[in-house]
């Protein structure tokens, strides 16, 4: 909550820190929870929500990467099928299995023999320890499990597993689990300078964006994980720093499930231009993704575009004939940008998703490249590059690697669901809700119900028909960092995405709890439902 966050940053600005982590995002996040599971004195910063970029705007997949065979980047492959065994032992209320249908079509581009010897690959390069090892269906069987698949041509379609993943509840449990270790966190923190009093970063200078207030914060090493916004902050320690990033687009949009018929995740060749995408479930609902163009605009002003929309919905209908998806099926959509490394020859798609720590003559360490599945790695190694600086810095010995492949992150402490599921109805919770808390929480579900037991109302639907309960307010503002509406509604409950008012209806009712809450006065709560309504605006679809 507001008290947190300004008591955090009051200390940040009080008492050097080890290490300064700008951006908040997923690799941010593992990179502070990193450096203070190692014992260094941690802050981090970011000038919007935790998760709020690109960190909540992906493909919410934790995945080997089948389509990076391709490309012959097996490294990558092994590193990340390998981090995704890790996350859903973490965090198995967030990181779920999901299996996988690839269907093959005569004269497509990837023939039937290439797939099969791609998924035996994939396989292999995942030490055979995946959910589930791959299965070949012939066309009569992809038609039993999958009917509403466009039968002409299918010769056969490839049964695997990866996982998907609550992308923005993921780097919220991961800032959580920073905090738990001793970082300081506070987000709605802008950096605005660097500081470098002896020719060295050696901190920053942040403007609090809800108050307006400024502070100085000093550090041993600054990190900028600020992710598509890496070359904006790298030129403010060179203003004549050369561009690193390739910035691609990629776009998602959702439709009620039963206008698909989905059974499965299915992953699919665009019959527009070949690429590989896919078709997920979520709930009730199914969403479509992803294109991967090359950014025309600032992170900052970045929309989904009615091209977008209409690549995505007609790769769709191509795969799934009976669906005649269109524009008004659209329940939202979302966009995200991929911080590649700059790599000027080939299509977007063909750009490495390898990670690089740089270091610049002042000192300033940058991340860049990578992906969501590997962000515990990307953290690991720029925290190695920080404890050596330290070690030089100052003596102190080399701190050894954190555990941070088996800590469990909150709600990832039980990984049998089920009984949770059970407990949580045992306390009153319907089926819904108690399958949504477990889904979100884990086995903090628990904690939300003792709120419950405390103020029953707090136990009954924030809207109609949906599984999410007004204790989630209360749980997101005093453990889960929530001090903006948007927060609530758009990362922490995604309200906002799986509404077809996008939670306009909810908003008054919400934003005056939250007023409770955060003692907010009428000013502020004008500002939020203003804000909030601006986001619903600018997030609609126009094809």
């Amino acid at each position: 909550m507001e008290q947190t966050r300004a008591a955090a940053l009051a200390s940040m600005a009080l008492t050097p820190v080890d290490v300064l982590v700008i951006g908040g995002g997923i690799t941010g996040a593992g990179i502070a929870r990193d450096a203070a599971l190692r014992g260094f004195r941690t802050a981090l910063v970011d000038k919007s929500d935790f998760g709020a970029g690109t960190s909540s705007h992906s493909s919410r997949l934790i995945h080997g990467g089948i389509r990076y065979l391709e490309q012959g980047a097996f490294r990558l492959v092994f590193e990340a099928s390998h981090e995704r065994r890790v996350l859903l032992r973490i965090a198995p209320h967030l990181v779920r299995p999901l299996a996988f249908l690839f269907p093959v079509y005569r004269g497509g581009r990837i023939p039937a023999w290439k797939l099969r010897a791609g998924m035996w690959l994939y396989d292999l390069l995942s030490s055979f320890r995946n959910v589930r090892w791959h299965r070949w269906l012939s066309a009569k069987n992809v038609r039993r499990v999958e009917p509403g698949l466009r039968e002409r041509g299918l010769v056969g379609a490839a049964l695997y597993y990866d996982a998907q993943a609550d992308d923005a509840r993921l780097v919220i449990a991961t800032v959580r689990s920073a905090m738990r270790a001793g970082t300081l966190a506070a987000n709605y923190v802008e950096t605005t300078a660097l500081l470098k009093p002896d020719g060295r970063v050696r901190g920053a200078v942040v403007r609090d964006v809800l108050t307006g207030e400024t502070a100085t914060i000093r550090a041993n090493v600054v990190v900028n994980a600020t992710g598509p916004w890496s070359d904006t902050l790298r030129r403010l320690d060179d203003p004549d720093a050369e561009p690193i990033m390739r910035l691609t687009k990629g776009a998602h949009v959702t439709v009620p499930r039963k206008r698909v018929a989905n059974e499965h995740a299915v992953t699919l060749l665009s019959q527009i231009d070949g690429r590989v995408m896919f078709v997920l479930p979520w709930g009730d609902l199914a969403y479509i993704g992803t294109t991967d163009t090359d950014a025309d605009s600032s992170p900052d002003a970045l929309r989904v575009t009615g091209a977008d929309v209409t690549y995505l919905l007609r790769s769709a209908n191509a795969a799934f004939p009976d669906a005649h998806l269109g524009s008004n099926d659209v329940v939202s959509a979302w966009v995200g940008l991929r911080p590649l490394l700059r790599q000027d020859h080939g299509s977007p798609s063909q750009v490495t998703r390898e990670h690089r720590v740089l270091e610049s003559p002042h000192g300033l360490i940058s991340i860049v490249g990578g992906k969501l599945t590997t962000y515990r790695v990307m953290a690991r190694d720029v925290v190695d590059r920080v404890a050596r600086r330290l070690h030089e810095l100052d003596g102190r010995p080399l701190a050894p690697r954190a555990p941070t492949d088996r800590q469990p992150l909150p709600g990832g402490e039980a990984a049998e669901l089920e009984v949770l599921v059970e407990a949580a109805r045992a306390r009153g919770a319907t089926e819904a809700t108690a399958r949504h808390l477990v889904a979100n929480y884990g086995s903090e579900a628990a904690a939300v119900l003792n709120l419950v037991d405390r103020d029953r109302p707090l136990g009954t639907p924030i809207a109609r028909g949906r599984p999410e309960i007004w204790a989630e307010i209360t749980y997101a503002v005093e453990r889960e960092l929530a001090v903006r509406v948007q927060d609530v509604l758009i990362r922490r409950l995604h309200l906002f995405y799986e509404t077809p008012d996008h939670a306009k209806a909810v908003t008054p009712k919400v934003s005056a709890r939250m007023q409770q809450l955060l003692g907010w006065d009428d000013t502020r709560l004008a500002e939020e439902l203003r804000d909030y309504f601006q986001v619903v605006e600018r997030g609609r679809v126009r094809a």
